[in-house]
């Protein structure tokens, strides 16, 4: 009886479509979400370039996930990439738990993998709302995908939908763009108030990594002091060190397709970002400690 009721538990287990083969690591891969309130911030050249540093100058395997509908990402490395295949909501809207893994398409930039465009997320981030345990689905699906980076980032929207809940409750750490204006500054007090609920209400440890300035242009000095006062009077110990410049080289690579490693490797957009990268490669090897802003 006992045998006859093993065979039949077997029989009726779900098994998800286009289960992934990958086999399990020995990483235990830091996930950071690039988060912000405000559009038009950089935060996809962000996620895009701090990637591709992070393999290049710090030989690490790097995951990106796009889980912004704008799909920005595969845009912006298009010359790199050739993405096709399970889309990130056939993974989160799957009826049984399906992996991450199946979406993961390798890039021809060395140790970047990517997630493809997916332009049906916005439907998904309104579907989700009827999923039991809905903001727990990305980091259920991340469990081999964990194993087998060294760092994985989320790009995501720039709203506090499902999708975003969903990266942050993914996400070990957020890092925060903010650019020199008073709309993205206001939208940094929004964000680490939803940080701040995630660790509360949903039981998330997620720790912010820091606060990106960017798109910092040393013509407008008086905006950039007083911008950079009020981040600096605000959450002067979540500021990082590194800011990213406005230079016309990143806008040209995006253009083009490629990282600003590609494009303009000696560029200073491409020195910050590879600043970028060594900072935050520090952080994250140190231990992790939450730094929510009160």
């Amino acid at each position: 009886m006992k045998n006859l009721l093993s065979a039949g538990l077997k029989k009726l287990r779900p098994v998800a479509p286009g289960a992934t083969t990958a086999p399990i690591g020995r990483n235990r891969a830091q996930v950071v979400a690039v988060a912000a309130q405000k559009g038009g911030v950089g935060k996809t050249t962000t996620t895009v370039n701090l990637a591709c540093a992070l393999a290049l100058t710090q030989g690490q395997r790097v995951l990106v996930i796009d889980i912004d509908p704008q799909g920005h990402v595969a845009s912006s490395l298009r010359e790199s990439v050739r993405i096709a295949g399970t889309s990130l909501s056939d993974i989160l809207l799957a009826h049984s738990p399906r992996d991450l893994m199946e979406a993961v398409r390798d890039s021809e930039i060395e140790g970047l993998s990517l997630t493809p465009p997916d332009k049906a997320l916005n439907e998904t981030d309104t579907r989700l709302s009827t999923r039991v345990g809905r903001e727990y689905i990305l980091q259920g699906a991340l469990r081999t995908a964990r194993t087998l980076f060294d760092t994985i980032i989320i790009d995501c929207p720039p709203n506090l939908g499902n999708l975003t809940l969903n990266a942050l409750v993914a996400a070990d750490h957020v890092l925060v763009p903010c650019d020199m204006s008073i709309l993205a500054f206001e939208g940094v007090a929004d964000l680490l108030g939803t940080v701040a609920i995630v660790n509360d209400r949903l039981r998330h440890p997620l720790s912010v990594l820091g606060i990106l300035r960017t798109r910092v242009d040393g013509r407008t000095q008086q905006i950039n002091e007083a911008i950079g006062g009020a981040l600096d009077e605000n959450y002067r110990h979540l500021i990082l060190d590194t800011a990213i410049p406005v230079n016309s080289a990143l806008a040209q690579a995006q253009a083009a397709g490629r990282s600003i490693f590609q494009y303009a490797p000696q560029s200073r957009g491409a020195a910050a970002y590879k600043a970028l990268a060594a900072e935050l490669a520090g952080r994250l090897a140190a231990p992790a400690e939450s730094s929510v802003a009160q």
